[in-house]
């Protein structure tokens, strides 16, 4: 029981994309004063989160709604010379400084009603109206998928009218199982959100972006509507699978019921073998390897992917953070070469060349990053969390890294074919 519970602390250390133990409250609070620039972006959003009434800026907590509820954000982004692509500038505190930080211009809720008005708006001066939604992963506040979805929209420069889809993560280290929970308990709520826009006449086309354990909520939401409607509509003109969090055996099943219907939309798979946190997440659920971790050219995962017409960029060569669980929102390469070819109405695969094969060209090798297409080891994962998440741990930091140390020191094999 000692030995899963500093377990699973490891995993919720290594799995978000941002220390959101460290980030400073009220971001969403409007900035007074701040320069309406250029390099604003306009973010709908529907979410299962329950509404927090009681604290200013907060909007949403990590619990979960009874009901789809609805805002409207917009982000201020640095200027270019101020910030690196691929990059969210948290303030040191708030206000932040619009010249530096990521800050917030406006956030509203909004009712079903409104939400529909606002997005008809925007999504008819979107080139042929196409539509971008974003499904966020495990260990995420609510601000943190706001600035994160605001980064991927404006480093990708994609034409696209943007939607958050926000499901209750409540953003612990320790939340892992409840999260996961959260993730089922919103499948049904993201389908009605697809169905919607695919109904509305106002929408051209619809692409969906889903990072870690947001694949598992996304997958399920598809084969749903698969099975319910013998199809899945045909405006879904791209589906992108980050880095996900899902079983490989659990995932044969999902796609096998999409692929089965009556369309079958393409398909892109992100991955890479030197995602320490996957493979954290395959030591805590006993081995089993993560979609996101495989080797796309090792068997038998090469043919299965081949089979089911899987569109696949192995992001292993391409440099990131330690963690290398965040690649396609944090390399300049991939989020830009995601956004022109979303611009061009391409999917992800398209070309002689595939985007793999030129990011290899665009990129510095992966030397130093640890782990191995043989195996990873991840000693010590607490050591690389984030400053502020290691400060606003105090002296429970020191103890934890202590124990966790012990318990997953030892190689994880995440491409192990036989399983």
């Amino acid at each position: 029981m000692i030995k899963r519970f500093f377990g699973m602390c490891a995993l919720a250390s290594l799995l978000g994309l941002t220390g959101c133990g460290g980030t400073p409250d009220g971001v969403l609070i409007p900035v007074a004063g701040a320069p309406l620039a250029v390099n604003r972006v306009d973010l709908l959003v529907a979410t299962t989160r329950s509404r927090d009434g009681a604290t200013e800026g907060q909007m949403f907590t990590g619990e979960r709604g009874r009901a789809l509820s609805f805002a409207d954000i917009s982000v201020s982004i640095p200027p270019a010379g101020a910030r690196q692509i691929g990059e969210v500038q948290w303030p040191d505190r708030t206000p932040g400084d619009p010249a530096k930080d990521f800050v917030t211009l406006k956030a509203d809720h909004i009712d079903l009603k409104e939400a529909q008005r606002r997005f008809h708006l925007r999504v008819a001066a979107s080139p042929k109206r196409r539509v971008l939604v974003f499904v966020h992963g495990y260990n995420t506040r609510f601000e943190d998928a706001v600035y994160r979805f605001a980064q991927i929209v404006h480093d990708s420069d994609a034409k696209m009218t943007p939607l958050l889809f926000t499901w209750p993560s409540r953003g612990k280290l320790l939340a892992y199982t409840y999260d996961r929970e959260s993730a089922n308990y919103s499948r049904d709520a993201l389908e009605a959100v697809l169905q919607g826009l695919a109904k509305d006449p106002a929408v051209g086309e619809i692409a969906i972006l889903a990072h870690s354990m947001g694949n598992l909520v996304t997958l399920e939401a598809l084969r749903q509507m698969a099975i319910r409607d013998k199809t899945l509509p045909r405006k879904i003109s791209n589906v992108m699978l980050a880095a996900p969090d899902v079983d490989v055996d659990g995932f044969r099943r999902q796609i096998a019921s999409i692929e089965a219907s009556g369309y079958y939309p393409p398909f892109t798979l992100f991955v890479s073998q030197d995602d320490n946190a996957l493979a954290v997440s395959s030591r805590i659920w006993g081995g089993t390897p993560r979609l996101g971790s495989i080797d796309p050219e090792q068997e038998p995962y090469k043919t299965k992917l081949a089979e089911a017409h899987l569109k696949v960029i192995d992001l292993t060569k391409v440099k990131g953070d330690r963690l290398g669980h965040g690649k396609f929102a944090e390399s300049p390469e991939v989020v830009q070469m995601i956004g022109r070819r979303l611009a061009d109405g391409q999917t992800l695969g398209d070309g002689k060349a595939g985007l793999g094969d030129k990011l290899t060209g665009l990129t510095m090798s992966a030397a130093g990053v640890v782990g191995s297409a043989a195996g990873m080891v991840v000693s010590a994962p607490l050591a690389i969390v984030d400053r502020r998440t290691r400060e606003s741990m105090g002296d429970q930091f020191d103890e934890l890294a202590g124990h966790t140390k012990d318990v997953i020191s030892a190689p994880v094999n995440v491409l192990n074919p036989n399983k």
